[in-house]
């Protein structure tokens, strides 16, 4: 496919962050990126919240109530899972630019020249861009990458605190190889999102405003054209934003689509291993988990603790990030 045409996933849901789907990387590969952050330095590697240690065990994975029945999010199982660390927040723009600047690391945003962003974030006057058929509100952006993520004139100077976004799951690996790091499992994520807590849709309860108080960061208003960001936030917030969890970390669920391990398979799990499940071993799409703040309960109302969906490699869009485990 031509990279000059944005395309629909057939590995998840493109209304929510929409995929780069059957194009080569120009100039590289995954295992290029690889290759390159390994010779970087970790010193700047540090979470911006810190690590949080985790006893693992058993917990209930799942939900028999999605509103998306291809997604997968059931049945609910019981999964056990070996005690691990993970970062309290989202990897950052400012620890990605240290990143950045240790290994001359080059995304595939940059290296395909264009990502996607949200149409409401342009300036007045934008030239038109392509976008796909079913979701127009998604912009081809040529020159949006994680430095600049509304494209050329943008920057993250005042957003050093906010999650990195136009970041592939090609991206995520390298950054966690050059910090001895790696991506969650799916089934680490979603107990680490839980917080101790069992069954809840959400990582504090049932209630997403309890008390009327908003508790992450996701679309408010009527989308895609209006949003009155009464949660003080019309894009992305900073990554310690609003009350952690009952594990102490922060914007499980909003903010950004955070890249997990795993390979997306909306049905593996039904017959998978119940001990440290890490995926099906083959598949094209990687998982995304926790939704972002343009999620909208009328068209994707997956910013909740079991959502799940899948999205190929290569693809990155401004609301797309991750955090990291060790």
């Amino acid at each position: 496919m031509s990279t000059d045409t944005p395309a629909a996933s057939t590995a998840g849901h493109a209304c929510c962050a929409p995929a780069r789907e059957g194009e080569p990387v120009p100039g590289g590969s995954a295992a290029g990126h690889l290759g390159s952050a390994r010779r970087g330095t970790a010193a700047a590697a540090e979470p911006a919240g810190g690590w949080r240690a985790l006893p693992g065990g058993a917990f209930l994975m799942g939900s028999e109530r999605s509103p998306y029945p291809g997604d997968g999010e059931g049945p609910v199982r019981e999964v056990v899972l070996d005690p691990f660390e993970i970062a309290a927040t989202a990897v950052t723009n400012a620890e990605f630019g240290a990143f950045a600047a240790a290994t001359g690391h080059v995304t595939d945003a940059e290296r395909f020249g264009w990502s996607y962003v949200f149409a409401g974030f342009l300036p007045d006057g934008f030239p038109p861009t392509r976008a796909p058929a079913r979701t127009p509100w998604w912009r081809q952006v040529y020159g949006a990458s994680w430095r600049t993520p509304e494209g050329p004139g943008s920057g993250v100077r005042r957003r050093a605190d906010h999650p990195v976004v136009h970041v592939s799951h090609h991206d995520a690996l390298a950054y966690c190889a050059w910090a001895g790091t790696r991506l969650p499992t799916e089934a680490q994520w979603e107990y680490a999102a839980r917080g101790g807590l069992v069954g809840k849709p959400y990582p504090w309860g049932d209630e997403r405003e309890p008390g009327g108080e908003p508790r992450m960061n996701v679309w408010q208003g009527t989308f895609p054209h209006h949003n009155t960001a009464s949660d003080g936030y019309p894009g992305t917030c900073p990554v310690d934003a609003f009350p952690a969890n009952g594990y102490g970390l922060f914007n499980m669920t909003g903010n950004v689509w955070e890249w997990c391990a795993d390979r997306f398979s909306p049905g593996f799990h039904k017959r998978g291993p119940r001990e440290n499940p890490a995926g099906p071993p083959v598949g094209e799409g990687r998982v995304l988990r926790g939704g972002s703040h343009l999620c909208h309960e009328s068209y994707c109302f997956r910013y909740r603790t079991s959502a799940r969906m899948g999205n190929t490699p290569d693809s990155s869009s401004g609301n797309t990030g991750f955090r990291c485990v060790r």
